[in-house]
């Protein structure tokens, strides 16, 4: 940070530092190939790590809210989110796309390109949506069957996946358009469209759900309402800040040409990412499986688990991503050094701050849980999930940067193979073993979580410094 000489040096530490961080909420116009490095990864993080606080309230007002209304309520939402997840990783993987190639046109200073890259990544995201709406209306009771649901469970949840899987365009365009304003380095955009979509769904939600005022009592199904309204709103915030002039991003008339060749290229490139993270997330899913066998209440200690986990993490990625911003617009502009420096500052940072949380969550688990439910089975499932979940914590920080910047310089299958390897051949066999053939039951299954994230955090490291993700050209 630069310091002024005429006034003392504390003075002028604070002056510089809070002119930063507005610089950074407000948007800033710095060219992120130059100049420091820390300060550059300041300026691209803090807004991002603000729009995945964002993203994890969704996920906490939601269970806040149904967790009042029973553990069945619990189930339905948990087992939704287990397929929804699928759909993040759908919209994750395209993101990816469109940061990584975006990024990379905004180093090399080609802007028309950039923006064509950006319409392109548009008619991508509407070709899944549709396909996602109609496999969920139609499908929505057998799937929340084939998970394992109770019965009273597919009754009562069926309308709420059948919205949420519908409704799936404002989950993956919310994430398109913010991908593309953060490999623009227009972070500050894509902060203030998740702030407002949040705001609606936390004012909204809770009106559906218990009928406040002139607002229907919709149950559970009034939480994919208010969800679905308040990202709604965003995407359309998003898109007018698309469209308008004067950001770091333009979509003109002429962006809109059709480019079979640029499709076909962001196809390959989001289609590998699209498979890396619905091989994650897939395995969240098969690991939700192993846990309903023992009952709705440690599936719903398990659900909440999960949400306070997300809460926590998304920050993380928040800088992951401002080192994958880095990573793609400093290999565009032919500084692969610079690429790698950002990248170990920001993971090393993580890990050191994701130790602390861990700290935190393991030493007040119970009190933490006990925020969202007052059923003491719930309770006791939940605390030990969080408990277990949160020793590995600093491999998590560490993890989330190193693979995240391996995707923003297009180098997707890396991580993809890491993620075959540790989630599938890995983690869940032993988390099946610890649960079933040990006896450990769902605490197993929580076990098998922190050490499988740990095994990836040192892979990825391992192989990040090989070097060849500077080699991946977009």
């Amino acid at each position: 940070m630069p310091v002024n000489s005429e006034t003392p040096e504390t003075e002028a530490v604070d002056n510089s530092f809070w002119a930063t961080l507005r610089e950074a909420v407000r948007g800033s116009k710095r060219d992120f190939t130059e100049g420091p490095i820390g300060l550059a990864i300041f300026l691209l993080a803090v807004p991002m790590i603000l729009e995945m606080l964002g993203e994890s309230l969704f996920a906490i007002v939601d269970i806040f809210f149904v967790a009042k209304l029973g553990a069945d309520a619990v189930a339905t939402v948990v087992l939704t989110e287990s397929i929804l997840a699928l759909i993040y990783a759908a919209a994750f993987g395209l993101a990816i796309g469109a940061t990584a190639t975006i990024a990379r046109r905004v180093g090399e200073k080609d802007g028309a390109e950039a923006a064509k890259t950006a319409t392109h990544v548009i008619y991508l995201g509407v070709i899944a949506s549709l396909f996602i709406s109609v496999a969920g209306l139609i499908f929505a009771p057998y799937i929340l069957a084939a998970l394992g649901a109770e019965p009273q469970v597919v009754e009562h949840g069926t309308m709420f996946m059948r919205i949420m899987l519908g409704g799936n365009a404002v989950i993956v365009f919310i994430f398109l358009l913010n991908a593309i304003f953060r490999g623009a380095g227009d972070a500050a955009v894509a902060m203030r469209v998740l702030l407002l979509a949040n705001g609606l769904n936390i004012i909204l939600s809770p009106c559906f759900v218990f009928g406040v005022g002139f607002f229907p009592e919709l149950g559970v199904t009034g939480a994919a309402v208010g969800t679905t309204i308040g990202r709604g709103c965003g995407v359309m915030f998003a898109a007018w800040n698309l469209f308008r002039s004067g950001g770091r991003i333009h979509v003109a008339r002429e962006s809109w040409r059709f480019d079979p060749g640029l499709l076909w290229r962001l196809v390959k490139l989001s289609s590998t990412a699209v498979f890396q993270f619905l091989i994650a997330t897939a395995s969240w899913s098969a690991l939700v499986k192993v846990v309903a066998v023992f009952g709705s209440t440690a599936l719903a200690g398990y659900g909440i688990t999960l949400r306070i986990i997300m809460f926590a993490l998304l920050p993380a990625l928040g800088l992951s991503n401002a080192a994958a911003t880095m990573v793609g617009q400093n290999l565009g502009a032919g500084k692969p050094d610079r690429a790698a420096a950002a990248v170990w500052k920001a993971a090393w940072f993580n890990a050191a701050f994701y130790f602390l949380v861990g700290l935190v969550l393991s030493l007040f688990s119970h009190q933490i849980i006990g925020i969202f439910t007052h059923e003491p089975e719930v309770i006791r499932y939940g605390t030990s999930a969080l408990h277990i979940i949160a020793y590995g914590f600093a491999f998590y920080g560490l993890g989330m940067v190193l693979e995240t910047a391996f995707n923003g310089a297009g180098d997707t299958w890396t991580p993809t193979y890491l993620n075959l390897l540790i989630f599938w051949v890995f983690e869940i066999p032993f988390a099946y073993t610890l649960a079933y053939y040990f006896g450990w039951g769902p605490d197993g299954v929580f076990w098998a979580i922190t050490v499988a994230f740990s095994l990836l955090a040192i892979a990825s490291g391992l192989l990040f410094k090989r070097g060849k993700w500077k080699l991946k050209e977009v």
